[in-house]
């Protein structure tokens, strides 16, 4: 499993959102893309990173595509994508869920 993994439940039809593109980020002098991946049909992504590479500390951002999902499914959203930066410290695990809607959204460090 990455050291970075996410999954993401539409709220508005209490079910996974499945097939939004979900890109990290690392901080550097610039944001630098270092993953990217598909929420599968359980609204899941757990392979951002290979599960072999271990994140030096530091700043990392997972950008969630969120604009295309609601045209799919022909509903209007407030926001196009949704950017959770998150401070990591070198050999732990992160889950980064969120919960989902057109007009709003929530996160949390899950297990």
């Amino acid at each position: 499993m990455s050291a970075i993994t996410t999954h993401i439940l539409d709220v508005t039809q209490g079910k996974p959102a499945a097939g939004i593109t979900i890109v990290l980020y690392q901080q550097l002098r610039e944001w630098t893309e270092i993953g990217r991946g598909i929420t599968n049909a359980d609204g899941r992504i757990s392979d951002l990173l290979p599960k072999e590479i271990i994140l030096p500390s530091g700043i990392y951002k997972l950008r969630f595509e969120t604009e295309a999902y609601f045209l799919h499914h022909d509903t209007a959203t407030f926001y196009p994508f949704i950017e959770i930066a998150v401070s990591v410290t070198t050999g732990e695990h992160y889950h980064v869920p969120l919960l989902l809607s057109p007009f709003g959204f929530s996160t949390y460090r899950g297990s």
